[in-house]
C-alpha cells in the first residue's frame, strides 16, 4: 500500500533518496551536466533575488501611523494587559540593549571633549576647566533622568524628545528648539569630518585633507544605507575603542604624572603653580573664564540625550533605558571629570600647541599633548588614532540623528511632507540624502579658512545643546504637573526619574544662568581686552538669534501666540504606554527574588551596573 506521504502536492509519487542515487549512478555524466546547470541556475536565481530584495528595500514602508488604544501583545517588553497607544513609526527595532548601553557610554565623545576643550584649557586654566565641567555634569545627569522617564513613557512617539516641547510647552517653542537641534546635527557631520582632517595633520600636513574627508564621507554614507543594524554594530565597535582609549589614557596620565614615563620625572601639581590654576589675573577675569568653559562643556557632553532618541528602535525600552541612564554616571565621572583633572595636571594652559594659542603651526588634542610634550613615544600616535575614530564615530551618530530629526519634523508638520519617507529597512531615505548633501561642506578643509569654518560650525552646535536640554527638563516638569492636574497616577509610569521634578527645576534654572553668562562672554570675548566684538559675539551666540527667529517666525506665520499649553488641555495619552502597576510590582518582586539567589559577584554587578 502507498501512503499519502509517498505523494507530493501534485499527486505524483515522490522518489526516495535511494532511487535517486541509483538513477544518478546509471545516468552518468549526462545527469552531472544537468545537475550543474540546475545548480548554476539556482545560484543565479538566488543572486537575482538578493539584488531584487535590496532594490525593494528602498521602497516606502507599508503601514501608516495609527492612534488606536490597544493591548500590545506582540511587544516583547510589555506584560499582558499593558495598554499602549502605539504608532507604526516604520523604524526597525534593530537596536539591542548592548548597543544602547555602549551608546550611553561612548556616543558624543568626539570634537567637544577631545579637541575643542583645548581652548577651554588655554583660556581658563585647569581649575576653571574642572569647575565648569563639574557644574555642567550635574545638569547632564538631571537631563538624562528626565529624558529616561519620558522615553519609557512615550516610546513610540514620533521624534521622541524633540516632540516633547510641542506637546508640553508650546508649538512655537517646539518648532524653534527642534529645528535648532536639527541644524546642530546637520553641522556636526561637516564639523567632525573637518576635525578628522585636522587630526590627521598630526601625522602628515602635506597631503590634501579633502582626500581623507572623501574616504570618511563615503564610508559613513555606505554604513547608513545599510540601515540601523549597521549603525548599531559600527557604533558598538567605535565606542569600545573610545572607552578603551580613555581607560588607557587615565592609566598613562597617572604614570606620567608620577614620573614613571616620559622625560620630566615627577610632575605632580607643578602646572597648577606654574603657570597656575587660573589663566586670568583678576577675580572677574577668572569668573569669566569659567563662564566661557560652561558652553564648551555643554558641547562636550552633547549627544548624551541620544540614547532616548533610539528608544523607538529598542526591543525592550523599559529594561535598557534605565540601565543606560544609570551607567551614564560612570561616563560623567570617569570619561569627563577624571580626564579633565588629569589633563589639568599634565598639560600647562600656556602650551603653544593648544587650540587658541598662536605659537604653533599645528594644534593637537590635549589628550595627545599629555603624552607627547613629556617625551613619550608611540603612545601619542595611538591616542591620535583613537581620537580620529572618535570624531568619525560622532559623524556617524550625526547621520543617524539628523535624518530622523528631519523625518520627525515632516511628521509633525514642521518640514515638507515628502521628507517623512521611510523605506522598508527603516531608513528615513530622503532625509538621509539631505544630510549627506549638507556634509559636503566638510570639503572646505582644503581651504586656508578651515579653522574659521570650524569655529562657525561649532557656534551652532555648542549653544543648541542648552536649548535642547532645557526643553527636555521643562517638558518633564510640565508633564508631571499635567499628570497631577488631570488626576493621573505616577504608578502608571514604567520608569520614574530618581531626581524627580527638582532635578529638572534645577537644570532649567542653571541653564538660564548659563544663557546670561554666555551673552556676557560673547559680547566682550576673552583675549580682547574687554572690548565688544560683533564677529566674536555671533561666533559664540549664533544659536540664540536663530532660535528667536524660528520662535517668533512660527508665531507670526501660524498666528499662534500661545506661550504655554494649558495643563488641563495637554493630551497625556497620545502615544503613551500605560504600565499596569500591579504587574510591575510582580515583576519587581520576581527580580528581587532572582537577585537574592545570585552570587555575590552578580549582586555587585547588578548594584553598580
Amino acid at each position: 500500500m502507498l501512503s499519502s506521504e509517498d505523494f507530493g502536492s501534485s499527486g505524483k509519487k515522490e522518489t526516495s533518496p535511494d532511487s535517486i542515487s541509483i538513477r544518478s549512478f546509471s545516468a552518468g555524466n549526462n545527469f552531472q551536466s544537468s545537475s550543474s546547470e540546475k545548480t548554476y541556475s539556482k545560484q543565479k536565481s538566488g543572486s537575482d533575488k538578493l539584488i531584487h530584495r535590496f532594490a525593494d528595500s528602498f521602497k516606502r514602508a507599508e503601514g501608516s501611523t495609527t492612534r488606536t488604544k490597544q493591548i500590545n501583545e506582540n511587544t516583547s517588553d510589555l506584560e499582558d494587559g499593558v495598554e499602549s497607544i502605539t504608532s507604526d513609526s516604520k523604524l526597525k527595532k534593530s537596536m539591542k540593549s548592548r548597543h544602547v548601553v555602549m551608546m550611553s557610554l561612548g556616543t558624543g565623545i568626539g570634537t567637544g571633549l577631545l579637541v575643542a576643550n583645548a581652548k577651554g584649557l588655554h583660556y581658563g586654566g585647569p581649575a576653571a576647566l574642572i569647575i565648569g565641567y563639574i557644574l555642567v555634569s550635574f545638569v547632564t545627569y538631571f537631563m538624562i533622568q528626565a529624558a529616561g522617564e519620558m522615553a519609557v513613557t512615550y516610546p513610540t512617539l514620533p521624534a521622541n524628545f524633540n516632540a516633547y516641547s510641542s506637546i508640553f510647552i508650546s508649538k512655537s517653542f517646539g518648532f524653534a528648539t527642534v529645528w535648532l537641534y536639527c541644524f546642530q546635527w546637520l553641522t556636526v557631520l561637516p564639523l567632525e569630518l573637518i576635525t578628522a582632517s585636522m587630526t590627521i595633520q598630526f601625522w602628515n600636513d602635506k597631503i590634501n585633507p579633502d582626500i581623507y574627508i572623501l574616504i570618511f564621507y563615503v564610508f559613513l554614507v555606505f554604513i547608513h544605507f545599510f540601515g540601523v543594524k549597521a549603525y548599531g554594530e559600527t557604533e558598538f565597535i567605535f565606542n569600545c575603542c573610545k572607552i578603551l582609549m580613555i581607560a588607557g589614557f587615565i592609566i598613562l596620565s597617572i604614570v606620567i604624572n608620577c614620573g614613571g614615563a616620559g622625560n620630566d620625572g615627577y610632575i605632580g601639581a607643578t602646572y597648577w603653580h606654574n603657570p597656575g590654576a587660573f589663566a586670568g589675573d583678576t577675580s572677574i577675569g577668572r569668573f569669566k573664564n569659567v563662564c566661557y568653559i560652561l558652553v564648551t562643556a555643554y558641547f562636550s557632553f552633547g549627544g548624551m540625550e541620544l540614547f532616548a532618541l533610539s528608544v523607538q528602535e529598542q526591543s525592550n525600552p523599559r529594561k535598557s533605558t534605565p540601565v543606560a541612564a544609570k551607567r551614564s554616571i560612570y561616563r560623567i565621572v570617569v570619561i569627563y571629570l577624571l580626564t579633565m583633572i588629569l589633563i589639568g595636571f599634565n598639560v600647562p594652559y600656556n602650551d603653544d600647541q593648544l587650540m587658541g594659542a598662536g605659537g604653533s603651526a599645528t594644534h593637537a588634542s590635549p589628550y595627545v599633548l599629555a603624552a607627547s610634550i613629556h617625551g613619550v613615544k608611540i603612545v601619542p600616535h595611538i591616542i591620535n588614532a583613537v581620537i580620529l575614530i572618535s570624531v568619525v564615530s560622532v559623524a556617524n551618530s550625526s547621520l543617524y540623528a539628523g535624518p530622523r530629526l528631519i523625518c520627525s519634523l515632516a511628521q509633525q508638520g514642521y518640514a515638507p511632507k515628502f521628507l517623512d519617507y521611510v523605506d522598508r529597512e527603516g531608513r528615513p531615505l530622503r532625509a538621509l540624502i539631505v544630510c549627506c548633501v549638507f556634509g559636503v561642506i566638510a570639503f572646505v578643509a582644503a581651504s586656508s579658512k578651515e579653522e574659521i569654518v570650524f569655529t562657525w560650525l561649532a557656534a551652532i552646535a555648542g549653544l543648541s545643546e542648552l536649548f535642547t536640554w532645557t526643553s527636555i527638563m521643562l517638558s518633564h516638569l510640565r508633564f508631571r504637573q499635567a499628570m497631577k492636574v488631570q488626576g493621573r497616577s505616577l504608578d502608571e509610569l514604567g520608569y520614574k526619574a530618581t531626581t524627580g521634578i527638582w532635578g529638572s527645576i534645577y537644570g532649567v534654572f542653571f541653564n538660564i544662568l548659563v544663557f546670561v553668562a554666555q551673552f556676557w562672554v560673547a559680547l566682550a570675548p576673552l583675549g580682547n581686552g574687554g572690548k565688544c566684538d560683533a564677529e566674536s559675539f555671533f561666533q559664540s551666540y549664533l544659536a540664540f538669534p536663530i532660535w528667536l527667529a524660528f520662535y517668533f517666525g512660527y508665531m507670526v506665520y501660524n498666528r499662534d501666540f500661545t506661550l504655554l499649553n494649558p495643563l488641563d488641555k495637554i493630551d497625556l495619552d497620545f502615544h503613551r504606554r500605560i504600565y499596569d502597576p500591579e504587574l510591575m510590582r510582580q515583576e519587581d518582586e520576581e527580580n528581587k527574588e532572582k537577585l537574592r539567589n545570585m552570587s555575590l559577584m552578580r549582586k555587585a554587578y547588578h548594584f553598580w551596573c
